[in-house]
Parts: C-alpha cells; sequence; structure tokens
C-alpha cells in the first residue's frame, strides 16, 4: 500500500498527513466557473461524466491533493429515487417534498436509482483511469438523516425544523423515509465501489441538530448499518464518517459505526479531538474553512496547529467544512505548504 491517504486510513502515523478538501472541486476556483459555464447549469454538470470529471481533476492539478473526491451532489440520490429537484439561482436546492404517506408512496427502491445515477458510475470510472496512480479516488454520499431533512422540507432549512417536526408527528412516516434512504445508499455506493471508488465517505452535515436517543438512532445507526454492509461487499473499504457538529458523540462514533475515520468539523479543538476521538483510529479534519478566506499568518498558525495536535497518530488533514465560493486559490497553496513542512 503506497497511497499515503489509504495508509493513513489504515492507522499508519505518518509524517506528512494526507490531503485534500471537502468541496476541493468549486466555485472559488476560474476553471471550476468554466466549466460550470460549459455544461449550461449545476445538474447537467453532475450528470456529464466528462465534465465532471473534469471538475474532479481540477484541483489534483492544481495543488497535488492526495486524494479526489467525485464531483456530484448529495441529492442526485433522492431525485433517482423519483423526487423532483432543481436548484435556484443563488438560493441552491429545492425538492418535491415528503410530508405524508402518499408522497412516500411516490417513491421508488432499488435497482431503479442505477438508471439515473449510470453517469455518476461512470465519473468514477473516468477518474479511476485518469487520476495519478498516487491520489485516491473518494465516493460519497449523504447520510439519510441528512438527506431526508432536504426530502421532508424540499429545501435546506437552518435549524431541519421541517424534518424534526416529521419525526414528532408521524415516526413510521419518518423512519420509512430513512429507511429507504439507507437502503438505497448502500445500493448508490456499492455501485461506485464497483466503478472504483477505493474510499467512500458519508457525509452527515445535520447531524448534529439530533440529540440523545435520536442522534443514536438517525445518525449512529444507518451510518453503522451502511458500513457494516459495504464492508461485507467489498472486505477491506475504507469508510470515513463525518457526523457534523456532533460534540461529544464524535468519540464513540469509531466503535460505534465501523468506520474507519471520523472527520471532525471546527466547533472542537484538535487538541480536543486528538485526545478523544484519534486513539479510537484515523480522524480527519479541521482546519476553519474561513482560514482560506482571511489569509495571512493566522492560516499558517493554525494549519501547522492542526497537524501538530494530531501528529501522534492517524490523520488526514482537512478542513472542518466545505471549502467556500470566496475563498483564494493563492491561501490554499499557502496551507498545502504549511502541512506539508510542518
Amino acid at each position: 500500500m503506497t497511497k499515503t491517504l489509504l495508509r493513513a486510513l489504515a492507522g499508519e502515523t505518518l509524517p506528512t498527513p494526507p490531503i485534500w478538501m471537502m468541496r476541493q472541486a468549486g466555485r472559488y476556483l476560474p476553471e471550476y466557473k468554466a466549466t460550470r459555464a460549459e455544461a449550461g447549469d449545476f445538474l447537467s454538470l453532475c450528470y456529464n461524466p466528462d465534465l465532471a470529471a473534469e471538475v474532479t481533476l481540477q484541483p489534483i492539478r492544481r495543488y497535488g491533493f492526495d486524494a479526489a473526491i467525485l464531483f456530484a451532489d448529495i441529492l442526485l440520490l433522492p431525485q433517482a429515487l423519483g423526487a423532483d429537484l432543481w436548484f435556484v439561482t443563488g438560493e441552491g436546492p429545492r425538492l418535491s417534498t415528503i410530508t405524508r404517506d402518499a408522497d412516500f408512496d411516490k417513491l421508488g427502491r432499488g435497482e431503479m436509482i442505477h438508471d439515473t445515477l449510470s453517469p455518476v458510475y461512470e465519473t468514477v470510472k473516468i477518474l479511476r483511469r485518469t487520476l495519478p496512480e498516487e491520489v485516491t479516488l473518494i465516493g460519497f454520499a449523504g447520510a439519510p438523516w441528512t438527506v431526508a431533512t432536504y426530502m421532508i422540507a424540499g429545501r435546506g432549512t437552518p435549524d431541519q425544523g421541517p424534518a424534526h417536526a416529521l419525526k414528532a408527528e408521524n415516526r413510521a412516516l419518518f423512519e420509512k423515509i430513512i429507511d429507504r434512504l439507507t437502503e438505497g445508499t448502500i445500493d448508490y455506493l456499492t455501485e461506485q465501489v464497483k466503478a472504483g471508488a477505493e474510499v467512500v465517505k458519508i457525509f452527515d452535515s445535520w447531524a448534529g441538530s439530533l440529540q440523545g436517543e435520536d442522534f443514536d438512532r438517525y445518525a449512529l445507526e444507518p451510518a453503522k448499518i451502511i458500513t457494516q454492509e459495504l464492508k461485507s461487499r467489498f472486505p477491506g473499504l475504507p469508510v470515513i464518517a463525518f457526523p457534523r457538529q456532533a460534540g461529544d458523540r464524535y468519540i464513540d462514533f469509531h466503535a460505534a459505526t465501523g468506520a474507519d475515520c471520523v472527520a471532525i468539523d471546527d466547533s472542537v479543538t484538535p487538541e480536543w479531538a486528538a485526545e478523544h476521538v484519534q486513539p479510537h483510529g484515523c480522524v480527519q479534519g479541521n482546519l476553519a474553512n474561513t482560514h482560506l478566506v482571511t489569509g495571512g499568518d493566522a492560516l499558517v498558525e493554525e494549519t501547522k496547529r492542526v497537524v501538530r495536535a494530531f501528529s501522534k497518530g492517524p490523520h488526514i488533514f482537512n478542513l472542518g467544512h466545505g471549502i467556500t465560493p470566496d475563498a483564494d486559490p493563492e491561501n490554499v497553496q499557502i496551507m498545502i505548504d504549511a502541512v506539508r513542512s510542518a
């Protein structure tokens, strides 16, 4: 095993951590904007294998990251299940809502998703052929809870209120949605691995809004089911889990789910995570993405702080959340240089 990301995921402590960034292919790069314009709109870009592969490769060419993550969107799965999906410029995604059993009954399942998602699998195949041999290819999907919040509300919400309301008012319907998404996520990630993904990541961006038993049932348990089923199908497949803003629940997430790596956001300090989370396995994170906007000495100092904090165990350097469109591409290179000279 020579790929540094795979070595870290296997539990090896490396002198320099492998580096990639969430949303590393995106609107902060001028070359991405040009390709997006060529595609015409965001969904057309996601479903055009040649162009989706191109934007995935752009940050690899520019920065030499140790991993590439498939360019797609977490809401492609609900669209493949039969939800209507569109994007409003400047506002983000919109979906047809699921608030009644009759809405749920319109959704499909199983094999039907692959007709819609086949261009995504083709993108993975192109990337596996064209990526430099030292670069690891990461596939991904949204976690069931996070995807469900969009399907129930029809859009992103600041507090995931509509999903919490449905959970309280019609628990049976809510759990059917979670179960259908868990099943669909397993099928979706299975095909990504068959096409060439070497690692998969499960993004639970809204995990932090679940508390107590709800966190166990709707964040932890689906991640465990997805991870265990994928590992039974593909022994040795590394899984990264990202239960964003999980707080103290980051501590037991490795053991509770079987994930090889837990990605952490910047609401916890790297020192705390090194003490409480890293002893259980690889940790990914957790520079605040705002540093890539503001730059300066603070960017270098905080980057080196993260590297030092995690230097005694397996670590993948990343941000605490995705890079933002207003980030300066030059700051990304400064960050990389700081990691590799720390």
